[in-house]
């Protein structure tokens, strides 16, 4: 159980998740209202909140760490939808989706998450017409960022896929350094290969080809991106 202190950092918080951003104050002590101690969960490293049999009601918010979304096939080959960091989301209400039913959710390390079930949230969609135009704006990207993920699945050959979400992730997680931008979450070549579908082995190959050519550098658990380089091969 989290203490008050933590609970008012909770709290303190809000207002920085994308969705919230300059709501009037109105709204952020309505939706500050729905932070209690019994939807709010502090999570150890490789908890399983949701499996496709077992799916949750509302909508989660992460507070600190990072959840892994992925879906598996019949023969159990995981691939990895997304991954949410601090002010990410996921689930869904009545009103809308944001695009998560059959997949797992996993933490990648310790995490803190809290959620706001669908009968505590409907009155406000209904209530404020900027917030729903919030979870509108929320949903299309999220159409649009996947439409854009089919696209380089179906056209790109496997060099192209791994240099893509690599770039992806660097973009989302990464960190600045001399041209490169270092992506600052583990990473094994197994977690690459759930993200785009193909085996380690041929993801670890490409990571060589690439590391070869200096567009990445790699150590145990690392990757760091040359930014230009891989824009002109994405080109």
């Amino acid at each position: 159980m989290l203490h008050d202190e933590a609970m008012e950092n909770i709290t303190s918080f809000l207002p920085q998740i994308k969705i919230f951003e300059s709501l009037p104050a109105e709204i952020m002590r309505e939706i500050e209202q729905l932070v209690t101690r019994s939807n709010t969960y502090k999570l150890p490293k490789n908890y399983i909140l949701q499996t496709p049999d077992d799916e949750r009601n509302g909508l989660f918010f992460v507070i600190a760490g990072k959840l892994r979304l992925y879906k598996t096939n019949s023969a159990g080959k995981q691939h990895t939808v997304c991954i949410l960091s601090e002010g990410g989301m996921f689930g869904e209400v009545e009103t809308f989706s944001l695009g998560n039913r059959g997949t797992y959710v996993e933490t990648m390390e310790d995490s803190i998450v809290f959620s706001i079930p669908t009968e505590q949230f409907e009155p406000l969609l209904r209530k404020y017409s900027e917030l729903s135009l919030r979870f509108l704006s929320e949903i299309s990207k999220r159409l649009r960022d996947q439409d854009e993920l089919v696209e380089k699945l179906v056209f790109r050959d496997l060099r192209g896929k791994v240099l893509y979400f690599l770039n992806r992730l660097s973009k989302k997680f990464g960190i600045e350094e001399n041209g490169y931008r270092k992506i600052d979450i583990p990473l094994t070549h197994q977690e690459l290969a759930n993200m785009i579908g193909a085996t380690r082995e041929a993801v670890s190959l490409t990571l060589q080809e690439l590391s070869n050519d200096g567009i990445i550098v790699t150590s145990r658990r690392m990757v760091m991106i040359h930014i230009e380089k891989a824009m002109k091969e994405l080109a």
